[in-house]
């Protein structure tokens, strides 16, 4: 008997480290810091710090319903009330979203870019993959229909993680925007994170997952399954231009292609030839843009 409890209790302590280790990784993923994204987006040619320093930057401070704040860009290309927020991927922050905000500053929509919760300068204590992300990306859809009327013209463009929590925003009740562009996007968390046990790790998700699971619950207060833009598509009625680079590994395009075909009603589809991820837009510039350019021809 003593035996058997030596055991489970054996068992037990390693369960609990797997689960302790596992909800760590993806709670607290590293971030990078704001100096090392610039420099990045500086040396690859995205912007020139005298533009940096010449956008019309207003700063705004936005409520989460969490009781941070969600900070953010607001930049003005013109009167209209046509407004694009832009939304950026896991371990970036707004700086990462300037080389979108040129782009659609370029083609006269006002733009919003803005620190994802725990990133940036917004508060947030874990990340949670568009879980909690959707409800605060749902203030800042408010605050725009709050500051220029019920009847703006809202699009949103996501990016990785950005793209999964336009996707389940959009998925909810309250479809707020009147376009999507899903750059990158996981179609399902647990699948995402299945694969990449695998490719990073070489573990059985069957043994790891089940237990992360339960500690991501006690600890977060979510589950992996609830965390799944293929599980809402169908529920999104506005039009969605998915984009995916062809030889992304991190996430595989064949997910954005099974959000493609399972979404009901207006959308496009761009497969970027070039580009790991995240790099559709940065190593297809033009076919990027026009891409853009028919999608927002078709649906205006």
């Amino acid at each position: 008997m003593k035996r058997l409890f030596i055991t489970l209790g054996a068992l037990l302590a390693t369960l609990t480290a797997i689960g302790l280790f596992f909800t760590n990784i993806v709670m607290f993923i590293k971030k990078k810091s704001d100096q090392a994204i610039l420099y990045r987006e500086l040396s690859e040619g995205r912007f020139t710090m005298e533009e940096y320093h010449q956008f019309n930057k207003k700063n705004i401070r936005i409520p989460s319903p969490f009781g941070y704040d969600i900070h953010g860009w607001f930049t003005k290309a013109n009167l209209e009330k046509k407004f694009i927020i832009i939304s950026h991927g896991v371990t970036m922050n707004k700086i990462n979203s300037i080389k979108y905000m040129k782009l659609f500053l370029s083609r006269g929509w006002n733009v919003i870019i803005y620190d994802q919760r725990r990133h940036g300068q917004s508060g947030g204590n874990t990340t949670s993959y568009g879980h909690y992300e959707k409800f605060d990306l749902q203030a800042v859809v408010n605050w725009v229909k709050k500051q220029y009327g019920e009847d703006a013209t809202i699009g949103i463009h996501g990016e990785s993680m950005g793209a999964v929590t336009a996707l389940l925003y959009a998925g909810m009740i309250e479809d707020g925007a009147d376009f999507y562009i899903a750059d990158c996007p996981f179609s399902d968390f647990k699948e995402q994170l299945q694969y990449r046990l695998k490719k990073e790790f070489k573990l059985p998700s069957f043994l790891v997952l089940p237990v992360a699971n339960f500690f991501l619950k006690l600890r977060d207060g979510y589950r992996i399954e609830e965390v799944s833009p293929i599980a809402v598509i169908k529920k999104i009625k506005s039009p969605i231009l998915f984009i995916h680079s062809e030889k992304d590994d991190y996430i595989l395009p064949e997910m954005t292609q099974k959000l493609y075909e399972s979404k009901e009603g207006p959308k496009k589809l761009f497969l970027a030839v070039n580009g790991n991820h995240a790099y559709s837009f940065a190593d297809n510039k033009e076919d990027y843009e026009a891409a853009i350019d028919e999608f927002l021809a078709e649906i205006e």
